[in-house]
């Protein structure tokens, strides 16, 4: 089994870095070991997006100069099947712009690892093996 891969999407490095820290690359162990694809651009998420590269992306809500919010509104207006998780500062304040946005899952900053994890191994569960590249 090829191991999954999650796009972590913001302009700030350090913020892609304690993303990845507290979901880590096992998330659950029946979820298998995950890859990340960091994505410091719009462009480049979107392009993860359109090669279908990715299993799951999570988007900083607070990135320059577009936000996660913005993109995680996009992804579904363009009928993607590649769900987003959403990272946001403020919990009630933000939470009815994740589901604006139509996240299918929101984390609050700064992350706590247990539910990072369980957010994303959840998500994964839910979300269907990508074919193989070259399959048809």
């Amino acid at each position: 089994m090829s191991n999954r891969v999650v796009v972590v999407y913001s302009h700030r490095a350090d913020v892609r870095e304690r993303i990845m820290t507290a979901v880590g690359r096992r998330p659950a162990p029946d979820v298998g070991r995950i890859d990340f694809l960091e994505c410091a651009s719009v462009a480049d998420v979107l392009m993860a997006i359109d090669d279908q590269v990715a299993d799951v992306v999570i988007l900083d809500g607070e990135a320059q100069p577009t936000g996660g919010i913005g993109i995680s509104r996009q992804i579904h207006q363009e009928a993607t099947v590649i769900p987003p998780i959403m990272l946001t500062v403020r919990r009630a304040a933000d939470r009815w712009l994740a589901t604006w946005a139509k996240a299918d899952e929101v984390l609050v900053h700064p992350l706590d690892p247990v539910i990072a994890a369980e957010t994303l191994a959840s998500l994964l569960r839910r979300t269907p093996v990508r074919a193989p590249s070259g399959s048809v």
